[in-house]
């Protein structure tokens, strides 16, 4: 197959995202890094009265014409309460939050303020609308608060709830199978067998797939072979929305993951021109015929650990699938470029591309043929520091970087150059 740029790459992978439809209403207070499928639309203003930005004496402008005018304080208006029509030529004690009663046009702040038994001295001249928070100036009533397809972070819930929303209409989350291939691996705690490695794909990948709210069907580690590849893929394909492996997609005699999709589906891109990661599968297995039973739906919810979890259809279709580099820095970064945009993708998302962010390199670097994903670190003076090891096995790079530096084929990277820089924090 043709080596495809990361562009083109990245391109065919959002195009055969196909999203999910199947929603379920969550509390608000559970819906961090759910995609909203509605719209929330506000049916209330927020606020929905004027009210005091601030502790102090509300009152009407043309009472205080000058420093040092004296009224006296008709009444005390605390957060919750409703306060009567101020008596021109009075001011009312008024605190944060609570409403402005009607007829005054401003409030001045308790600090240029001196009460005087039961009057006030005003030492400002106020004027009309000051530190008065409009009804309605945050959110009208009939406005879109929340865009579908939002991803929801604990900013968008606080904006749900100012709405008085209980529930969020969210799209179900996605369900992922995950294993690794290769004779060689060993799990954490066991005994480490000679020739042997530690398997840390498995736990990276997992835990990013979490993060993005999927599902996880860990099916642990594949053999190198290919009827067990085969048969890993079958049984992936009947319960999941996408396969995700790592290992076994280069073109060794034991890589045997190429061969074992396109007996079981089909594989529609297979290298990518990026630095690390070349060897990059993509396709889909085919689901085998399962017959339903009586009392059964082809499509139903199942709970998992208290949540709703969605089982596909166990009919004639596909699973789509992703088949990352076994080296971990590889399946690190294809992950976090290509993986994670085709699942945000795939749950609804409306934006699933990272901000690039524009910093001076300080450090300088030849540049490869191939799109190149440099770990580096934010230092002291606002500059990028780059690992010294960018091997793509050596996964201390990612752990001690900050984000990756986006640069392109051919490009050479001078000391004080501004070069594109992919925070971590923006991949979460």
């Amino acid at each position: 197959m043709t080596i495809l740029s990361f562009d083109d790459a990245s391109g065919r992978l959002l195009a055969q995202a196909q999203a999910v439809t199947e929603t379920e209403s969550v509390p608000t207070g559970a819906a961090r890094g759910r995609i909203l499928a509605n719209s929330l639309v506000a049916s209330l203003n927020v606020p929905p009265l004027d009210n005091s930005a601030m502790d102090g004496y509300a009152v009407r402008c043309a009472d205080v014409p000058a420093l040092g005018t004296r009224l006296p304080i008709s009444q005390r208006i605390a957060a919750g309460n409703v306060g009567q029509a101020l008596v021109p030529q009075t001011a009312a004690r008024i605190f944060t939050g609570a409403p402005i009663p009607a007829g005054a046009d401003a409030v001045v702040m308790q600090e240029f303020c001196t009460q005087d038994g039961d009057a006030v001295i005003v030492n400002a001249v106020p004027k009309p609308g000051q530190a008065i928070r409009r009804c309605g100036e945050d959110i009208a009533t009939g406005a879109e608060v929340i865009a579908a397809g939002t991803r929801l972070t604990a900013a968008h819930l606080g904006l749900a709830a100012s709405v008085g929303t209980a529930e969020l209409c969210v799209f179900r989350p996605l369900r992922v199978a995950l294993f690794s291939t290769g004779n060689e691996l060993t799990m954490p705690g066991e005994p480490l067998k000679p020739g042997g490695i530690y398997n840390s794909n498995r736990t990276m990948l997992h835990a990013l797939l979490e993060g993005l709210g999927c599902v996880v069907a860990d099916m642990g580690i594949v053999s190198d072979s290919l009827d067990a590849t085969r048969a890993a893929l079958r049984a992936a394909a009947q319960e999941n929305d996408l396969i995700l492996t790592s290992g076994g997609v280069s073109v060794g005699e034991e890589d045997h993951v190429k061969a074992a999709v396109s007996a079981e589906g089909v594989l529609d891109l297979w290298k990518i021109a990026i630095k690390p990661g070349k060897p990059f599968a993509f396709g889909w297995v085919n689901r085998s015929v399962k017959k339903v039973g009586a009392g059964e739906t082809a499509r139903s919810f199942e709970s998992v650990s208290g949540q709703s979890a969605f089982r596909p259809a166990r009919e004639h279709g596909k699973t789509q699938f992703i088949g990352l580099p076994g080296n971990p820095v590889a399946s690190f970064v294809t992950f976090l470029m290509l993986v994670r945009p085709f699942i945000l993708a795939m749950q609804g998302a409306i934006c699933v591309t990272p901000r690039v962010l524009h910093l001076r390199a300080d450090f300088a670097w030849k540049g490869d043929a191939r799109r190149e994903f440099l770990r580096a670190r934010i230092n002291d003076q606002g500059g990028l520091s780059l690992y010294p090891q960018q091997g793509s096995a050596v996964l201390t790079s990612c752990a001690w970087a900050d984000g990756l530096i986006d640069n392109l084929p051919g490009q050479a990277i001078e000391p004080g150059d501004i070069v594109r820089f992919i925070d971590f924090n923006a991949l979460g």
